[in-house]
């Protein structure tokens, strides 16, 4: 009786020790270290941290919400989490360089770019596999991808020509490609579906694309090494990084201008925002740091280390995506 109470209390005690992975965790891309770390939403403390296939950069939610997709670059893998709680669920294997990645509105597409293949792969998708439907060469690192609010064209970014080109998703040829700025990167389209945005990380602004005439009609000034977009979720406001000014920039997707500037050290690069649009976790490029954000009083509150080149952020109770 007494070995049986005092094996009960060391298991007690084992099991006391064991930190529990809590739900709404910020799931967060060290790509240079070949991992994911998650992070509590809340004491901002580090709960787990396991290895995933080399370079994850990227990831972004099933339509269903029941995963969370990491694309590992050079793994050629996609690993999916459970988007609340961080849990490997499956991998998908031989998805070769899987940089960037995307739904199409209707969720019938998922496009994967290939930084280093100069291609990108278009899945047709029926809510559960996916199937490579063709593989399109690209001049020169393809980099980030945005969709039309019809899914009839996927728009993707070319960092290594300085040029976007749009694709037709039902024949997967490609449409036409204009010449833009030095190093595009992210691109977004505005709510209204009028316009592209385009982050020239290769100098210091959005450059706003009329993708029907093919015309770029605005250069927004921003901050050196203007990188990725994320938007507010109240259909007007996104947010752009710039990783060389160390800085984040708002911008008015109806007016096109910028109205305001966040200071954010260490590289700013990818971003995510609670849902009550009060808060932003960015992720830090160069300082192995992510940074949380009061987005009404635009200042850094909290910083939390991570591991190396952290890239990708996201937790499933963000705002909308427009």
């Amino acid at each position: 009786m007494f070995r049986s109470i005092r094996s009960a209390a060391v298991l007690c005690g084992l099991l006391a020790g064991v930190q529990p992975v809590q739900a709404n965790v910020v799931v967060v891309l060290n790509s240079r270290d070949a991992t994911v770390q998650l992070l509590d939403q809340v004491s901002y403390k580090s709960l787990q941290t396991f290895p995933v296939g080399k370079e994850p950069h990227h990831l972004m939610a099933t339509p269903d919400n029941k995963s969370l997709i990491v694309a590992s670059a050079v793994g050629n893998e996609l690993v999916f989490l459970d988007p609340v709680t961080g849990q490997v669920q499956r991998h998908v294997k031989d998805i070769l360089d899987p940089y960037q990645i995307g739904f199409s509105p209707d969720q019938k597409w998922f496009v994967a770019t290939s930084l280093r293949l100069h291609r990108i792969d278009i899945y047709s998708y029926n809510g559960k596999e996916m199937t490579l439907a063709k593989r399109i060469p690209l001049p020169k690192l393809p980099s980030h991808v945005a969709f039309d609010a019809k899914s009839s064209t996927v728009f993707v970014t070319q960092q290594g020509s300085d040029q976007v080109s749009a694709i037709d998703l039902k024949t997967q040829n490609v449409l036409w490609t204009i010449p833009v700025g030095k190093l595009p990167a992210g691109i977004a389209m505005t709510p209204d579906d009028k316009y592209l945005l385009v982050g020239i990380m290769g100098s210091d602004y959005v450059e706003v694309i009329d993708w029907r005439t093919r015309q770029t009609v605005k250069r927004i000034k921003a901050g050196a090494g203007t990188h990725n977009f994320r938007a507010l979720g109240d259909g007007r406001y996104t947010y752009v990084s710039n990783r060389v000014s160390n800085t984040i920039n708002i911008i008015d997707q109806k007016t096109l201008e910028n109205v305001g500037t966040i200071d954010v050290p260490g590289g700013p690069d990818c971003m995510e925002i609670t849902a009550d649009r009060k808060y932003m976790w960015t992720t830090l490029r160069w300082i192995k740091k992510v940074a949380v954000i009061d987005l009404q009083q635009k200042k850094v509150v909290k910083m939390i280390p991570v591991g190396r080149s952290p890239h990708g952020v996201f937790f499933a109770n963000s705002s909308a995506r427009m």
